[in-house]
């Protein structure tokens, strides 16, 4: 492979004759430019430079050679001198973020999941904070997943033998130390340089369960090779609108062991996250290289990452969706006690209530206050038999796991705190996340008297309140401000 020098790279800087070096090899994307899906103007700021720690946040390794020919490959960055290295400066974003890393509190500081999330807005970059904390317009629905949970009290039990605590279970016949799973979220790299391997890491050393994200910063084999030998992982998969992508990567996926295939289907499109599309994931090139008018660049990180997703799918595919593996077939996003009936029916082995962290229709129900609803339904069915359903959405707290299973679930979902604990203390804040959550679920259970997972039932919650929704609107600036405070005539007077 020809070795090629930075000087020589930098003489390829225009719209017309654009290369990047990125992971050490040197691209040509002039072709490749104008159908970029993140749109021109993210390549061209990077044009006759290395874009790889651009290029790494949202992007699994191998995209490059799965999605375009090896022709574009030039060569590879000639290192073999000091005119080979491409001096990176340290930017005043990067230099913020390492001050606040030197900050950080110790990891034995943090107490719960809301201390990382904590220390995850102090030291991410704005973009990756808006990606992971945003929600869908007023973020009602966001904050409602966890205000949910305490509408709900609880009855506990007294004089039971809790001396023994057994938090064990089955998830889709895997054995797992508690209910408790990492659901799939994208963009890992964006809080981690390693990105979603930290979340494999911790989850096979607490013995829980992975979901791999479709839009993982990591590459989908990465992820699955990290795994330790009998570990269970999942895959969440947006499905494409090209079928046959989707038909080779489930196949790709059963041939690697997965456990379970999780569909998303309530993102036919995406929700309006302002935040994130305030605080764009791509810093803009200069306007006028940039030629291309028709893709909004509007929507942030999510926008960027997501062009591909299928928003035709409706229950005939099921059928089709059996016919392509073996794998258990679960829908993610349910939000209705009607379409888990439908799931039920259609042959799925189960469902995710989901209302994908609040981050697409604003106002849909939380996934604990649907719970109840959903298990009544299949009851009254008589479809709950070898039928899980799990939740997400909200989950800070053991008791919050103790109230789902009580409800019904099989298991829950956690997002946004792995990734904050990921963000901030790597592998080790991750595990030590998921100890939290263990000791505060042996806490709960044991001062309900409940000694082990089978012995959560639904008489042990009282669910009356659940419905009652006091909305706290988000703080209307222009309400609060409708009328101009009255100056004292001396302060007017020298203005």
């Amino acid at each position: 492979m020809k070795n090629i020098t930075p000087q020589e790279i930098a003489s390829h800087n225009t719209k017309d004759d654009l290369w990047v070096a990125i992971h050490g090899k040197v691209y040509d994307l002039t072709e490749f430019l104008p159908s970029h899906p993140g749109g021109q103007k993210i390549i061209l700021k990077y044009a006759g430079q290395d874009a790889t720690d651009a290029f790494d946040p949202i992007h699994p390794p191998d995209i490059i050679t799965r999605f375009l020919s090896p022709e574009v490959c030039m060569g590879q960055l000639d290192i073999s001198t000091s005119a080979g290295t491409m001096v990176k400066k340290e930017s005043k974003a990067d230099e913020l973020v390492r001050l606040a890393r030197e900050k950080m509190p110790r990891l034995d500081e943090m107490y719960n999941a809301f201390d990382f999330e904590s220390v995850a807005k102090t030291v991410l970059k704005p973009e990756a904070w808006a990606y992971y904390s945003s929600g869908a317009d007023d973020e009602i629905s966001m904050r409602e997943n966890h205000n949910a949970f305490h509408r709900i009290w609880l009855r506990p039990r007294v004089m039971v033998n809790v001396q023994r605590l057994d938090l064990t279970t089955k998830m889709l016949g895997s054995n797992v130390s508690m209910p408790l799973y990492i659901t799939g979220t994208a963009l890992g790299k964006l809080g981690h340089p390693e990105g979603e391997l930290v979340l494999t890491r911790a989850a096979a050393q607490k013995n829980i369960i992975q979901m791999i994200p479709t839009l993982a910063s990591c590459s989908f084999d990465e992820i699955v090779d990290m795994a330790q030998p009998n570990q269970p992982q999942w895959l969440q998969l947006y499905v494409n609108s090209d079928r046959s992508i989707t038909k080779k990567f489930i196949e790709h996926a059963e041939q690697r062991g997965i456990k379970g295939l999780f569909i998303t289907v309530d993102a036919p499109q995406l929700g309006r996250r302002e935040k994130d599309m305030r605080v764009k994931y791509s810093d803009d090139g200069p306007e006028e290289m940039e030629g291309q008018k028709d893709i909004n660049r509007d929507e942030g990180a999510a926008r960027y990452i997501s062009t591909f997703i299928d928003p035709s799918l409706n229950w005939e595919d099921l059928a089709w969706f059996k016919t392509v593996t073996k794998m258990p077939v679960l829908l993610k996003g349910i939000q209705t006690p009607e379409d888990a009936v439908l799931a039920a029916r259609h042959g799925c082995s189960g469902i995710v209530i989901s209302n994908h962290g609040g981050r697409q229709l604003d106002f849909a129900p939380s996934a604990i206050e649907l719970l109840p609803e959903i298990m009544d339904a299949l009851r009254a069915e008589g479809l709950e038999k070898n039928f899980e359903v799990y939740i997400d959405g909200g989950i800070r707290r053991g008791s919050d796991i103790f109230k789902a299973i009580a409800l019904g679930a099989t298991g829950v979902g956690i997002g946004r705190p792995a990734l904050f604990a990921m963000s901030t203390y790597g592998d080790e804040g991750v595990k030590k996340l998921i100890q939290l959550f263990q000791d505060e679920l042996v806490m709960c259970m044991r001062l309900m008297g409940a000694p082990s997972i089978k012995h959560i039932t639904r008489d042990m919650v009282d669910i009356r309140n659940l419905k009652d929704h006091f909305v706290q609107s988000p703080l209307d600036h222009l309400g609060h401000h409708a009328y101009e405070q009255m100056l004292p005539r001396g302060l007017i007077s020298k203005l």
